[in-house]
């Protein structure tokens, strides 16, 4: 995978968060959201990783035998939970078919890959290829290509279906707190998250636009000051947060003047992205989603407010 690409598939999403006391109708909503969210937070991290790794030393042509290091691939993790959740979600108002289809299509993709990583994995470490010169390392590789592409494909199917509705959602209640409370401390943290998922997308997209991520920043500023300058009895804000929001902030402005100056990584730091280090350097997607995780923690730590 491109370095530059990576933010896309590590992403943690975000579940649903409602600051009021829920309704059985938001209850069993986030239920249901939260069982997506769940299966794609624990094992989807893990399945693109098991594809870097095994491209790190495989070419598209596939293994040969005569590689100066062979890795092998990642394992992911059981699979069992996310299946039996998604179909007790998928059976959770409100019903909605697209959404359920799509996670239908994920934890299948994603039950298929994890007998065929483990059958990959136990061939490598074993070092079959040295009994039967490879030949099984390349009956693999078609298979699994073919597994990581479907995957990949019904990954990003689920996640535009939970961003849209957690989006549409989100807008919702935003306007709902600024109805009832005004432009305080509830209604800007809602709308950092929004713009900040906004943000993060923009920089991320497979051509980032610069005419959309300079907006996009403007937003979260202002939106970072107007928290920073709240009355303080109505700033009921912990540190953390808001230190997070700062962080996420500054490290947006650094990948966008890379992206902006056309500067790549040195060779030096290409080496700490391939590595995995890349969060270790400024203007980086890597350091971008360290970032942007963060910044969820410290909202889902509910920020006392």
């Amino acid at each position: 995978m491109n370095p530059f690409r990576a933010f896309a598939c590590a992403a943690v999403l975000i579940a649903p968060h409602f600051a009021q006391p829920a309704s059985a109708q938001v209850s069993s909503f986030t239920e249901k959201m939260n069982a997506y969210v769940g299966c794609i937070n624990r094992l989807s991290e893990r399945s693109y990783e098991s594809r870097k790794r095994y491209f790190s030393w495989v070419s598209k042509n596939g293994p040969t035998g005569k590689e100066r290091i062979i890795y092998g691939t990642y394992t992911i993790y059981d699979t069992s939970d996310c299946r039996k959740n998604v179909e007790k979600a998928n059976a959770l108002e409100p019903r909605d078919a697209a959404l359920e289809a799509a996670a239908t299509a994920y934890a299948q993709a994603v039950s298929a890959l994890e007998p065929l990583l483990k059958e990959a994995d136990d061939y490598y470490k074993q070092e079959d290829y040295k009994d039967d010169r490879m030949a099984k390392g390349r009956a693999l590789h078609p298979r699994l290509i073919a597994a990581w592409a479907t995957f990949a494909s019904a990954d990003q199917a689920l996640r535009t279906n939970v961003e849209t509705i957690n989006d549409r959602r989100a807008l919702e209640r935003i306007a709902a707190i600024e109805q009832k409370e005004g432009r305080k401390a509830r209604y800007h943290v809602e709308m950092l998250m929004v713009q900040a998922k906004g943000l993060a997308r923009a920089l991320q997209a497979e051509k980032p636009d610069l005419a959309a991520i300079a907006p996009a920043l403007t937003d979260v500023e202002a939106t970072v000051k107007a928290l920073e300058t709240l009355p303080a009895d109505d700033a009921k804000l912990g540190s953390f947060f808001l230190g997070s929001a700062k962080t996420f902030l500054t490290s947006a402005k650094q990948l966008m003047r890379r992206i902006r100056d056309r500067k790549p990584p040195s060779r030096g730091d290409q080496m700490m992205i391939n590595a995995g280090a890349g969060e270790m350097i400024e203007g980086t997607p890597q350091r971008l989603l360290r970032d942007y995780n963060s910044l969820i923690e410290a909202y889902n730590r509910g920020i006392g407010i």
